[in-house]
């Protein structure tokens, strides 16, 4: 993880160093400290020097030996306060979210309760029922870290127990302790590391507080004890806080963010979605990519050389290449996980955090998606360009009527009054061959069809040169997929649309298909017309799709008559 050389990774490996540093001297301190931290080495006060490097306190203790040993006592205590906090926040978090019911109300009320309290008063007024010590500053901070780790992980695993997966090994039989140990625990584990890591940040802070309020062992001193002895001990009086009270100030300091710089590259790693997308490639093509392309411009689509990875290494699409004419429909096939669903969030500009155009460029309406900015991009989609997602249902808002978001479709581009818009969308409804009367309902009162149908008219409320189908018809049984696809034919031809439809279903995209395009593995392995790919395929795996695709044959066709 550490030897790539994104921009978190590289912070990354900053912090992995001072920690390391860090950790080393912790470990070290008896041989690395010139003298035994409790001996009287010098006279009170001593200015440093060659032998005194950080100079003596006010009894004449060698500061720097009291640092480096400081440093076993403030990690010891951050680590392990750390490590008991997530445990408790972990189990809490599982147990609430995977059980629900009454278990989870307490649990939560709980959280809430300890969420609810002022974290500062809250530990001191532990701190001074339990009395000072070691036990009790790593009891007081895990007492209030574990809340907010129980919090988070809880909402990760009320969504896991709701998934597929999940939800089919109950149906099983399968039991709570295995679902949790075989499925929920490896999922959220990749969570609680960068939880565990930020964690012990927040600890040694805690316990710097606490020590310097009285709370820590006056046996074992730590950087926070040794701040609390500069100030009671009048050191900011005299020259000696440049000494006694800065080495440890600036070892807190750097010890935090090295636990920063480390946890939040962990947590990026873990949740791609927080990654930020790489520019570079955008701005140099801002610069060097004309606004148009004249050769291009009668085709409103055109994908050149267009490749894509995920992550660092991870393979999305290669060196596709195609372009679609106005009035054109393209089918875009292959099994799943062949790069199909890429290529159309690249040319649409909604490519995950996780994914970046390597090279190539989309063209829509002569204008390369890759070098705008988000602010033309936002002028573009829905525009020039508009998507029919896979799913209607998860497309659309559950809680407002149908005619609101096409309202809402048709305003997001156009400055009209509310009366306009309305009837715009009324429109909408009539060409996709729904009545006005749906405008009032809700998606959840529709069938799957019917919502398809919302969907697509929410993608033609501008007027768009291209719209790009992915998986249109997917969930839609025979009769209802055969007439979504008619409806998308007819509507190219109306509106003389660049149609991009992807699919892994050859047998119904051919039948209105112009050309078909198949992908496998992120390559475009063959394109052409319907007829030549369907009858004279030229790749072998094109040949070995078309021979699996399911066809009725004469024989029985003839029967059927």
């Amino acid at each position: 993880m550490l030897g790539t050389k994104t921009r978190s990774q590289r912070l990354a490996t900053a912090g992995a160093v001072i920690l390391g540093i860090l950790v080393l001297c912790a470990l070290t301190a008896p041989w690395l400290s010139p003298f035994d931290p409790a001996e009287r080495a010098t006279r009170p006060f001593a200015s440093p020097s060659w032998q005194h490097w950080l100079g003596a306190d006010d009894v004449g203790h060698d500061l720097l030996s009291m640092l480096l040993h400081g440093a076993r006592v403030s990690l010891f205590v951050g680590v392990v306060a750390a490590t008991v906090a997530t445990a408790i926040g972990t189990l809490v978090g599982v147990v609430a979210g995977y059980a629900r019911g009454v278990l989870d109300t307490v649990l939560m009320r709980a959280v809430d309760v300890v969420l609810s309290l002022p974290v500062l008063p809250l530990t001191i007024v532990i701190g001074v029922f339990a009395g000072p010590g070691l036990r009790t500053q790593i009891m007081v901070i895990s007492a209030v870290l574990w809340a907010g780790m129980a919090r988070e992980l809880r909402a990760q695993v009320l969504t896991l127990r709701e998934r597929d997966h999940i939800q089919a090994q109950r149906a099983m039989g399968a039991s709570a302790g295995y679902v949790l140990r075989r499925h929920i625990a490896p999922a959220v584990v990749p969570l609680v590391v960068p939880q565990f890591v930020l964690a012990v940040k927040t600890a040694i802070l805690l316990e710097a507080s606490l020590s310097f309020l009285g709370l820590g062992d006056i046996s074992a001193a730590s950087w926070g004890s040794m701040l609390s002895m500069a100030h009671s001990r009048n050191a900011f009086l005299t020259d000696a806080w440049l000494w006694w009270v800065l080495p440890p100030g600036i070892a807190i300091a750097v010890t935090v963010l090295g636990f920063a710089l480390l946890g939040n590259a962990i947590e990026e790693r873990t949740r791609p979605i927080l990654l930020p997308r790489k520019a570079s490639r955008r701005s140099r093509l801002r610069a060097a990519t004309p606004e148009t392309v004249a050769d291009d411009v009668q085709h409103p689509l055109v994908v050149d050389n267009l490749t894509v990875r995920y992550g660092a290494d991870g393979r999305g699409a290669t060196g596709v290449s195609f372009s679609i004419a106005p009035g054109e429909l393209l089918g875009l096939v292959g099994e799943s996980g062949s790069g199909k669903s890429t290529v159309a969030a690249a040319a649409v500009g909604l490519l995950p955090p996780a994914a970046h155009i390597v090279s190539g460029r989309v063209l829509v309406s002569g204008r390369d998606v890759a070098a705008m900015t988000p602010a033309e991009l936002r002028a573009v989609r829905g525009n020039r360009i508009a998507l029919v997602p896979q799913e209607a249902l998860s497309a659309l808002n559950p809680v407002t009527t149908i005619g609101s978001q096409l309202d809402e479709a048709v305003r997001a581009h156009r400055s009209c009054s509310r009366a306009d818009a309305r009837a715009r969308s009324l429109d909408l409804l009539a060409q996709v061959g729904l009545g006005a009367d749906r405008a009032d309902a809700y998606p959840h009162q529709m069938s799957g069809g019917m919502r398809q149908r919302v969907v697509i008219a929410m993608a033609l409320a501008n007027d768009p040169d291209v719209l790009i189908a992915d998986e249109p018809t997917s969930g839609l049984d025979v009769l209802r997929e055969a007439e979504v696809l008619a409806l998308l034919d007819d509507l190219r031809t109306r509106h003389s649309l660049a149609l991009l439809v992807v699919t892994h279903n050859l047998p119904v995209i051919e039948r209105i298909a112009d050309r078909i395009a198949v992908m496998k593995d992120g390559d475009l392995v063959e394109i052409g017309p319907v007829s030549q790919i369907t009858g004279a395929p030229e790749h072998p795996y094109t040949r070995h799709l078309v021979e699996s695709a399911p066809r009725l044959r004469p024989a029985l066709l003839e029967a059927a008559r």
